[in-house]
C-alpha cells in the first residue's frame, strides 16, 4: 500500500521517536517528514578540506585534520569512580595537538586507542600555552568517496538549534543524519512544483536535486543554484497568490463607479491657500483612475510624517461625495482621530459637505445624532476610531474606506467595514501608512494592493536638524531647551517602553519625570506626562494641556509616534535612543518640525552601545529619508522587527528567502509572476496545472490583506 511519507508524523522517521518529535515540534515547529525536509541549514562547515596540524592556529575557523592517537592522559577518577576530564594527543607527522573531553568519556577512550587513526573536526583554542581542542568529532579515515552524501570530506550544513534540542541530544550531527534518512524516504514522492517552461526560463534546476543539494552540497557552485532555485520558488509562489487575488479583482466588475469630481472637491481644491506637491496631485490623479475604472480601488498611500496625506484623504472622499456617495476615515487613536477631524473641517469649510467625529468617548447624545446622519446620508464624512465598526453605525451609501495606519487594525476589525455598503459592493479602499516600508516589504505586506508613495515634501517644511549626544552633555542640554522654551517653543522628551509591562522602563520613566520637574520646576515651567498606565481621559487631557500650549515640555513613552501633530514643538529628545528602531527614531522625529521655526532632534545614547546601534544612530543625523531608513533598518534586524510588520504577519512564511537580503530575486519573481498571470489570468492552461496544484496548499489561503474576502 502506497503512504505518503512527506506527510508522515515526524515521530516515525527512524531515530526520533514519541520523545524527539515532541522536542522538534515544540522547540522548531517541525511536525511531518515534509516539513523537516524544507528546515534549511543557515550556514555550512566545508569539510572537503584536510589540514596539516602544523597550520592550525588558535584563531581558525572550525578545521578538519587527520591524525594517529600517540598517548592519552587521564587523571585519577572522581569519588565514585567517574572521570572527569580525558585528553588524547594526535600526531600526522607534522605536528601534535591535545584533544580534551569532558563528556562521554568512557566511550570516547573506548575508540581513541594509542596507534588508531581518526578524522577530527572542531573548532581549535589556546589554553595552558599550547593549541587544543575540545569535544571534537570523531570520525573514520576518509577510505570513502568524499562526494557521497552525509560522508566526510565534504560541505556539512549547520542546522538553528536551541538549548533543549542539544541537552536531549539532538546534535548538528543527529540533524544531518535525521536529513539523510528524510531524503531517502521522501525523494521518491517529491513532484515539481514548477512547469517546465519556468525551469527553462529561469535557468532553475529540479526540485529534487535543489532538496538534495542544500542539505548536502557537493560544493559551493551547487550550493548557490540550489539556494536561488529554492529562494526563486519561495517568492514566485508568494508573489503569485497575492497578485492572482489583484488579478481576479481587477477584472470582476464590481466598483462602485465614480466618473465625476463634482462640486465639493473643485470649491476645496481651489481654495486651497497653497500649492500641492506635484507628487500630491499624482496620486490624486492615481485615485481619481481607480474610482472612476469600474473596478474596486484597493490602493495604499505610503508618505513620510507631514507628506500631506490627509489632504489626498479629504480630497478623494470629495470625489466620492461629488458621486453621491460617502466616505470614512479610520485611525488607530482618539487623538489622531481628533486631530484628523480638526484639519478636514477646515478643509471643507469652503464646501457645504457635513464631516462627523465618532470616538468611544463620544456622548450618547451626539452619537445618536450622527448614526442618523449616517443613515440619511446628510453626514458626508464621518472621521472616527474602531467605534466606526460597531454594528450599530450604518451608511446610507459608503463608497470610499479610508484607514490610516492599518497595521493597528485586527483583519476582522476591517472587514467589518467593507459589509457596511447598502448595494452590496464593496467600498472603494485605500489604506495610509507613514511608517516607510522598504519596497520589498510593500510588496510582499501588501503584494495585491496598487501602491501609491509621496515622495515629496510641501514647501517650507524645514528639515529638522539631528544631533547625538551622551548622558555628560545633560546640563548642556537642559540649557538648551530652556533657551528654546524662552523663545516660546515646545520639548518632547520621550523614553523607550519596549513592552507594557516592562516595571524598568516605567521607573526610568518615572525618574526621568521627577528630574525634568526637579530641573524645570515650576514656575515658570510646566511638565506634562502621558503613558500606557493612564486612563484615556488622563491621557488626553495632558495631551491636549500640551498641544494647546499650556505645558511646556511632555514627557511620554511612544505613545505620542502616531498622530500628535503640535506646530509649536520644536525640539524632540529621545531618551536611550539605542533602544528604538530606526523606522520608530524617524517616526518620533516626524512629531517636530511641523512648524515655521527651526527644530531639533536630540538623540541621547547610553555609555555602552553596540556597533550596530552606534551605526542606528549614526544614520538617523546623515538622513531623514524614510524610506532609506526603512531599508537599512530591515538589513539589520530583519523584517521581522520592523513597526507593525511582523514577519508571522506576512502573507506566506519563509524558510529560505530573505526579504532584507533577497530583494533582485523578489522583484524578478514577482515580474515572471505578473507575465505568467499576464498570459493566463486564471491558470486555466494545461502547462500551468502545476502551480494550481501548489495554490491549492494551505500556506497559500492568505487573508486578502486588502478587502478581506
Amino acid at each position: 500500500m502506497y503512504t505518503n511519507n512527506l506527510d508522515s508524523d515526524i515521530q516515525f522517521l527512524p531515530g526520533v521517536g514519541p520523545k524527539r518529535a515532541a522536542l522538534l515540534k515544540k522547540e522548531l515547529e517541525i511536525s511531518t517528514i515534509g516539513e523537516l525536509i524544507r528546515f534549511y541549514p543557515f550556514r555550512y562547515i566545508d569539510r572537503s578540506t584536510i589540514v596539516p596540524i602544523k597550520d592550525i592556529r588558535s584563531d581558525s575557523a572550525f578545521v578538519q585534520f587527520q591524525g594517529s592517537v600517540v598517548s592519552i592522559s587521564a587523571p585519577a577518577p572522581a569519588p565514585g569512580g567517574k572521570l572527569k576530564k580525558f585528553s588524547a594527543f594526535v600526531s600526522d607527522g607534522t605536528g601534535q595537538i591535545e584533544l580534551v573531553f569532558f563528556k562521554g568519556i568512557k566511550y570516547t577512550m573506548e575508540r581513541l586507542q594509542v596507534g588508531s587513526t581518526w578524522l577530527f573536526f572542531g573548532k581549535p583554542s589556546f589554553f595552558s600555552g599550547r593549541i587544543n581542542m575540545v569535544h571534537p568529532e570523531i570520525d573514520p579515515p576518509i577510505v570513502q568517496d568524499p562526494s557521497q552524501k552525509g560522508g566526510a570530506g565534504v560541505m556539512t550544513g549547520v542546522y538553528p538549534s536551541t538549548e533543549a534540542l542539544k541537552n536531549a541530544g539532538i546534535t548538528g550531527k543527529v540533524m544531518n543524519r535525521l536529513m539523510s534518512k528524510a531524503l531517502d524516504l521522501t525523494l521518491p514522492e517529491i513532484k515539481e512544483t514548477l512547469p517546465d517552461y519556468i525551469l527553462r526560463d529561469k535557468g532553475l534546476i529540479p526540485l529534487k536535486t535543489a532538496l538534495l543539494t542544500i542539505h548536502f552540497p557537493k560544493d559551493t557552485q551547487s550550493l548557490d543554484k540550489a539556494k536561488y532555485r529554492l529562494k526563486f520558488e519561495e517568492l514566485f509562489f508568494l508573489q503569485l497568490s497575492l497578485l492572482k487575488q489583484k488579478f481576479v479583482r481587477s477584472r470582476a466588475e464590481n466598483g462602485l463607479p465614480m466618473p465625476k469630481v463634482g462640486k465639493a472637491f473643485n470649491d476645496c481644491f481651489n481654495a486651497l491657500p497653497y500649492e500641492l506637491t506635484g507628487a500630491q496631485k499624482r496620486v490624486i490623479r492615481e485615485i481619481h483612475a481607480d474610482l472612476k475604472s469600474g473596478h474596486q480601488m484597493n490602493r495604499l498611500l505610503q508618505g513620510d510624517v507631514g507628506s500631506g496625506k490627509t489632504m489626498v484623504a479629504v480630497l478623494s472622499s470629495l470625489i466620492a461625495i461629488g458621486n453621491g456617495f460617502q466616505a470614512c476615515i479610520m485611525a488607530p487613536t482618539e487623538v489622531l482621530t481628533q486631530q484628523h477631524f480638526k484639519n478636514i473641517s477646515k478643509y471643507l469649510a469652503p464646501t457645504d459637505v457635513k464631516v462627523a467625529l465618532l470616538t468611544g468617548s463620544t456622548k450618547t447624545s451626539e452619537r445618536k445624532a450622527i448614526h442618523e446622519g449616517l443613515l440619511d446620508g446628510s453626514i458626508g464624512i464621518v472621521v472616527g476610531t474602531h467605534a466606526l465598526i460597531e454594528d450599530t453605525v450604518q451608511f446610507k451609501n459608503l463608497g470610499l474606506a479610508i484607514i490610516d495606519e492599518q497595521h493597528r487594525f485586527g483583519v476582522e476589525q476591517r472587514a467589518k467595514l467593507w459589509n457596511k455598503t447598502s448595494c452590496g459592493i464593496p467600498p472603494h479602499v485605500l489604506v495610509m501608512t507613514a511608517t516607510p516600508i522598504p519596497r520589498t516589504l510593500a510588496m510582499t505586506l501588501y503584494g495585491d494592493l496598487d501602491v501609491s508613495v509621496i515622495d515629496e515634501m510641501p514647501p517650507g517644511r524645514k528639515p529638522v536638524q539631528t544631533m547625538l549626544i551622551t548622558e555628560k552633555r545633560r546640563y548642556a542640554l537642559n540649557k538648551f531647551m530652556k533657551d528654546q522654551i524662552a523663545l516660546g517653543r515646545q520639548v518632547f522628551v520621550v523614553y523607550p517602553l519596549i513592552f507594557e509591562s516592562e516595571k524598568v522602563d516605567y521607573k526610568n520613566l518615572e525618574k526621568g519625570y521627577e528630574k525634568l520637574v526637579e530641573d524645570f520646576p515650576f514656575p515658570p515651567y510646566k511638565v506634562a506626562i502621558v503613558h500606557g498606565k493612564q486612563t484615556n481621559e488622563e491621557k488626553n487631557f495632558n495631551m491636549s494641556a500640551f498641544a494647546a500650549g499650556r505645558a511646556h515640555i511632555l514627557v511620554s513613552t511612544t505613545v505620542i509616534e502616531v498622530g500628535v501633530d503640535v506646530p509649536n514643538a520644536s525640539v524632540m529628545v529621545i531618551e536611550s535612543a539605542e533602544r528604538f528602531g530606526l523606522s520608530q527614531l524617524h517616526q518620533l522625529r516626524g512629531r517636530v518640525g511641523r512648524g515655521s521655526d527651526k527644530s531639533f532632534c536630540v538623540l541621547v545614547k547610553g555609555d555602552k552601545v553596540s556597533k550596530e546601534s552606534e551605526h542606528r544612530l549614526e544614520l538617523m543625523c546623515e538622513t531623514e529619508d524614510g524610506f532609506q531608513l526603512a531599508e537599512e533598518d530591515m538589513k539589520m534586524r530583519g523584517p521581522g522587527d520592523l513597526e507593525g510588520t511582523q514577519q508571522s504577519g506576512l502573507p506566506v512564511s519563509l524558510n529560505i528567502a530573505s526579504l532584507a537580503k533577497d530583494g533582485r530575486i523578489l522583484q524578478d519573481a514577482r515580474d515572471y509572476a505578473e507575465k505568467v498571470l499576464q498570459a493566463d489570468p486564471a491558470l486555466t492552461s494545461q502547462r500551468n496545472q502545476p502551480l494550481v496544484q501548489e495554490l491549492r496548499k494551505d500556506k497559500y489561503k492568505t487573508d486578502d490583506y486588502s478587502n478581506i474576502s
